[in-house]
């Protein structure tokens, strides 16, 4: 994997980088472990090397941000392709919801999953910097749908997570053809949260890139979330996100649009 970041894009400070070797996966590894297993309580046996993988990390691709003065990794994602997922027996999302809906629809597949932000540098310009990198692997080589399962931390209860789905349902569902649905139901709550709710980062740069949300979110007892399913359509971007998304002509209104969370 060898492209080359859009540096004017990218906020200063960090840079992304495809792995390249075992070390380069270790260390999106090890920040994955530190975010999921040591910060959010994720209850999984851990790989050989004593931290948090499992059997699809070897047909990914792993994409982190480093920050520049420590080249430390503070940001990942994992990324399966469409011909990937073939070769590992699907795509992960297909664990926790039916899908079949999404993948009858015409065109290639690129999912993402994993995503994590070390917590000193979540204030929105890591996942600006992700967001182009997977820009510029989906232009590159022609993708034309990306998946991925968006996680609502249960810490804050779930209350919280059910206000949390109410909200993006309302605002960007699937249409009914292409609704997603969950094999683990997330438990019933009071449902008596009113108050506005913040939601999560990622599922905030969904959103604004224009993701769809496929349905009710499943439960995730293992890592302590509610996973929603999001989907891009590439192909039905606004002109507006296709340009700042998929490097298009660019004009000032692009820098209202920038993804952070």
């Amino acid at each position: 994997m060898s492209l080359a970041p859009r540096t004017e894009r990218v906020p200063r400070g960090y840079y992304y980088s495809f792995a390249q070797n075992e070390h380069d996966v270790l260390d999106s590894l090890a920040l994955r472990h530190r975010v999921f297993v040591e910060e959010m309580g994720a209850r999984i046996e851990p790989g050989p090397a004593g931290i948090e993988t499992d059997a699809l990390d070897e047909y990914c691709l792993h994409l982190i941000v480093r920050e520049r003065a420590t080249d430390r990794a503070i940001a990942s994602t994992r990324i399966l392709t469409h011909e990937a997922a073939i070769a590992a027996g699907g795509f992960y999302s297909a664990a926790e919801f039916d899908i079949d809906r999404i993948l009858a629809t015409p065109g290639r597949f690129l999912e993402i999953g994993r995503t994590c932000v070390d917590a000193a540098h979540r204030s929105g310009g890591a996942i600006a910097v992700l967001w182009n990198g997977l820009a510029d692997l989906i232009r590159a080589d022609d993708y034309d749908h990306l998946i991925g399962c968006a996680s609502i931390d249960l810490r804050d209860g779930l209350d919280r997570a059910h206000a949390i789905c109410r909200d993006i349902l309302a605002r960007q569902p699937v249409s009914a053809t292409s609704r997603v649905a969950p094999k683990r139901a997330l438990p019933a709550a009071s449902n008596r949260l009113a108050r506005a709710v913040r939601l999560p980062p990622l599922i905030k740069a969904y959103l604004r890139l224009g993701a769809r949300v496929g349905g009710p979110p499943c439960y995730d007892p293992d890592f302590g979330v509610a996973d929603v399913f999001m989907h891009v359509d590439v192909a039905r971007l606004s002109p507006r996100y296709a340009r700042h998304f998929l490097g298009t002509v660019r004009t000032p209104e692009d820098e209202e649009l920038r993804l952070t969370a």
